[in-house]
């Protein structure tokens, strides 16, 4: 039978105790970074939607006009048929710009086009909206270890405080996320 001093006690539990201390530090340490992080990708999502949404518009815009102007020329080069006019140079005009199989009415793609836009634009909010729930999940469980028994004695020892999560725009000229940045666009086809 071992019989165990008092000090050689005291020793086992200072060490597990230090072994404590340290373990809820870091922890708290690696979700206090973890939450500078979220943050930071919550401002590239506002800066991809940002730049990205207005180009993809501006992009639709140009092809669905690209399409009307054809669609336009072709009713007016059978107008023309119809009414007995000389034709050709209109069909001659318009065959090179539908670069199509020459059908009745050609197959058209500004259907694709808005479909892309659309799916870009749920992309984006689903990415939005996933960095901030992700920033939410860690703030709230840095602060539940802040606020509850055991840990909130080493956290309130090495000074930790409670996080406020989300406050845009983030200082900093390279991380900063402005006002209208903030905001989702809308599109106007």
């Amino acid at each position: 039978m071992i019989i165990l001093s008092l000090p050689f006690i005291l020793l086992i539990i200072a060490v597990v105790l230090a072994f404590f201390v340290i373990g809820v530090y870091n922890d708290l340490i690696s979700l206090r970074t973890r939450i500078k992080a979220s943050i930071q990708e919550i401002g590239n999502q506002l800066k991809r939607q940002s730049e990205l949404i207005p180009n993809l518009e501006e992009s639709a815009k140009a092809y669905l006009k690209h399409e009307k102007d054809i669609l336009k020329m072709l009713s007016d080069a059978r107008k023309m048929v119809d009414s007995g006019k000389d034709a050709s140079q209109k069909v001659a005009e318009l065959l090179p710009k539908l670069q199509v199989v020459v059908e009745s009415n050609p197959q058209l793609k500004g259907t694709d086009v808005i479909t892309r836009l659309m799916d870009e634009l749920r992309d984006t909010s689903d990415k939005v909206m996933y960095s901030r729930r992700t920033l939410i999940d860690i703030v709230a469980d840095y602060n539940i270890k802040l606020a509850t028994f055991p840990t909130n004695l080493v956290a309130n020892s090495f000074g930790f405080t409670p996080e406020k999560g989300l406050d845009t725009p983030v200082s900093g000229a390279h991380l900063e996320v402005s006002e209208a940045e903030t905001k989702t666009p809308k599109v106007n086809l």
